[in-house]
């Protein structure tokens, strides 16, 4: 036991009570034989573990962890997270009161490791009506840049990000849908490191640089979900992008059978992208490496395996606050043209997300249809009788959530402005009558968008996640003025008692 393990545990012992308290964290690194050393804001145990030999596990083994209770400590997590495979790091966030921050990152050896933590620990309550949310943690090496010409080619972006930012490795272009001459006036950068990465988006962010006279926009490209090597497995689903709008489904499917006809279950055309479904996982792996660059109706298509999206693990993510209240991350596109995401490879999709009083479990009605035989029995029912997971949208979501609140409906007023370009740009106030006169009167994202649903859609969930946060504050409050009034009563009662009144 070094001197600066001493001192990592003599910091944190002035706020712990009880069991939390420098010879638990001593015991811990007794027992497992981990150093534990505070630099940075955060504290890490192990990295590496006793005996290690070679490099760091790679990318995909680390987690995050979120919404831990800020008087737990490592003695506590450190057993929790064994559970899951043998910890390489934990890195607990700290505060400089020596209270943690509520959140920290735990590095498994193998991927494995780390996929188990997220399925046998995400949403685990830690404390009695303590819940903790545990995703994958990766590292983002990649930038979105908008509001670029879509007349620049790839090598022409790629030129100007080396001339401008430091440690670019490739940039990622897409054609337009409707002309494959030009790009969709967006394209994704990727550094060597996420530093160099931070560093570019520091440098762009301000809003007032431009490439070619215009005025970009930076962000995060969000990152692309991981999915387990099992379950790729078993994939046999083919992703398809960058065919012609005016391809068909009839002229997909054909293509994709020429290499074995009768092999293409079914093809889904969505816009400029599609999924080819067969019938045999063999067969869609072949297809992948015959079709990948291939031309059809003279747009060159890219070819991959379709990613399953595990609604529930999606949807827990959401609930457990692994998103921060802001509509930038409500709608997967943010604002720009032809509404495509920062996602690569992924089409767009509307989530509503919330956690509040009356929040939804993860969803899991299967939404599909059944036939409907003459003489079935139906039965009246309220909407209001459903369950939360029986709604899909955020706009439902809203009204079911006042009405579980004894609330009046909420208000939808549309707002309008028109784009540089001439395009019609859309936005809701929503106003929630019972709460009208409180902190906020209404809500508005900051975003536009370019059709009624979409505004409609993103308003909802920019004032279910705002809501959401209102109510925790109010119930906080409440907590505290709750416990100051019993202080304030057990003062007066002991001073009743010393005077001899009771």
């Amino acid at each position: 036991m070094n001197e600066e393990n001493l001192d990592v545990t003599n910091g944190c012992s002035k706020v712990r009570t009880g069991t939390q308290n420098e010879a638990a964290l001593l015991a811990l690194m007794e027992k497992t034989g981990y150093n534990m050393v505070q630099e940075n804001g955060q504290r890490k145990f192990g990295g590496p573990p006793p005996g290690w030999e070679g490099p760091p596990p790679p990318r995909g083994c680390e987690v995050f962890v979120g919404k831990i209770p800020r008087d737990m400590y490592e003695d506590e997590l450190v057993p929790v997270f064994e559970r899951a495979g043998k910890i390489y790091e934990f890195r607990l966030m700290m505060e400089f009161s020596g209270e943690n921050r509520g959140y920290a990152f735990v590095m498994y050896t193998t991927k494995e490791e780390a996929q188990l933590a997220i399925r046998i620990l995400n949403n685990y309550e830690i404390r009695p009506g303590k819940f903790i949310g545990v995703c994958v943690s990766l590292d983002n090496c990649r930038l979105f840049i908008g509001a670029i010409p879509k007349e620049k080619k790839k090598e022409e972006i790629l030129d100007e990000m080396k001339k401008v930012t430091e440690g670019v490795v490739d940039v990622i272009v897409y054609p337009s849908a409707t002309d494959k001459t030009k790009n969709r006036g967006f394209a994704f950068v990727e550094y060597e490191s996420h530093r160099a990465a931070a560093m570019a988006r520091r440098k762009l962010i301000p809003g007032t640089f431009q490439l070619w006279g215009h005025t970009i926009q930076v962000d995060w490209a969000d990152p692309e979900k991981e999915v387990d090597e099992e379950t790729m497995q078993r994939v046999k689903v083919l992703y398809v992008r960058n065919l012609m709008i005016s391809t068909t489904e009839e002229t997909i499917k054909a293509e994709f059978n020429k290499f074995k006809p009768g092999a293409v279950e079914r093809v889904k055309k969505l816009r400029d992208y599609a999924f080819v479904h067969f019938f045999n996982r063999e067969d869609a792996v072949a297809a992948m490496s015959v079709m990948n660059g291939k031309c059809i109706d003279g747009a060159s298509i890219e070819v991959t395996l379709a990613k399953p999206v595990n609604k529930e693990s999606t949807w827990r993510q959401h609930l457990n606050g692994q998103i921060s209240p802001n509509s930038e991350n409500l709608l997967v596109f943010a604002n720009k043209e032809e509404g495509h995401q920062k996602t690569l490879g992924k089409p767009p999709s509307l989530p509503a997300r919330l956690n509040g009083q009356h929040s939804p479990s993860p969803p899991e009605i299967e939404r599909c249809t059944y036939p409907f035989f003459p003489g079935t029995k139906l039965t009246p029912i309220s909407m209001y009788s459903l369950k939360s997971n029986h709604f899909n949208s955020a706009v439902m979501h809203l009204d079911y959530y006042c009405n579980k609140n004894n609330w009046a409906p909420p208000e939808y007023y549309l707002y309008s402005t028109t784009s540089q370009d001439g395009k019609v740009l859309l936005v809701y106030k929503i106003v929630i009558p019972a709460i009208a006169n409180g902190s906020q009167s209404y809500f508005m994202p900051d975003k536009l968008c370019t059709t009624l649903e979409d505004a409609k859609e993103l308003a909802a969930q920019f004032t279910l996640l705002h809501l959401d946060k209102q109510l925790l504050s109010a119930f906080e409050e409440i907590k505290i003025l709750t416990t100051f009034v019993k202080v304030m009563r057990s003062i007066a009662n002991s001073r009743m008692v010393g005077a001899g009144i009771i």
